[in-house]
């Protein structure tokens, strides 16, 4: 039976997934409407501000942007450089997220344009770092691609009838719900929280670390493969 990574168990992936969705309502909601994750959302609200000249207004979308990028290349720095010897580089990365979220929830709204930037590169931080839930490529902080290979997976099983395109469909389905359920929670939790309402995602981000190095002692002694 083939090994499966403590990163990309069902139980890290659906946590991040309910990061992610209180990430991207965070942003939008208290840090003045852009997306911390969507950068689609992004791309399209900067080009229609340049377009219409509003340059202020477009650098408003085209830092996170910028942020999400740096985010991506800081994990395959992290991964190129790395020397494990007591954290994997997955945990490496994970706490900073942390420490990047932790001093966002800080931040005054005076100072949005850097909240969301720092956001957006612990979004890239996050979606490059954790690419996969059991083996199947998925991503906990957005949900278009998710939505592509749950219906794809559910039409191979209405034709072909094979019990793992079921189960793909099943977590690709997860994946999204728990991503609406950290938008509701985000939701729910501005109200009382504000700016503070960030610190939802340190604490599940820490459980995330955590458990990766429960996991990983665990395998350690079985002769498992480290996350």
């Amino acid at each position: 039976m083939k090994n499966t990574q403590t990163s990309e168990s069902v139980f890290i992936g659906l946590t991040l997934a309910v990061s992610g969705g209180i990430m991207d309502v965070y942003s939008y909601l208290w840090r003045g409407k852009v997306f911390a994750n969507a950068q689609t959302g992004n791309v399209l609200l900067f080009a229609i501000n340049l377009a219409n000249g509003n340059f202020y207004s477009a650098g408003r979308y085209l830092r996170p942007i910028v942020a999400f990028v740096a985010g991506i290349a800081l994990v395959e720095e992290i991964r190129y450089r790395r020397h494990e010897r007591h954290l994997h580089w997955r945990q490496t990365t994970t706490a900073a997220q942390i420490l990047i979220l932790l001093a966002v929830a800080f931040m005054g709204q005076e100072v949005n344009l850097l909240a969301n930037s720092l956001t957006s590169f612990a979004c890239g931080i996050q979606v490059e770092a954790f690419r996969k839930i059991s083996g199947n490529g998925i991503a906990t902080t957005m949900c278009i691609g998710n939505l592509r290979r749950a219906t794809f997976n559910l039409m191979e099983y209405i034709h072909k009838k094979d019990k793992q395109n079921l189960k793909r469909v099943a977590l690709f389905y997860s994946t999204i719900c728990f991503f609406a359920l950290g938008g509701v929670a985000g939701s729910f939790a501005i109200p009382y929280m504000g700016q503070k309402t960030i610190l939802l995602c340190c604490g599940l981000l820490t459980v995330v670390f955590i458990t990766m190095f429960i996991k990983t002692k665990e395998n350690n002694l079985k002769g498992d493969i480290q996350p």
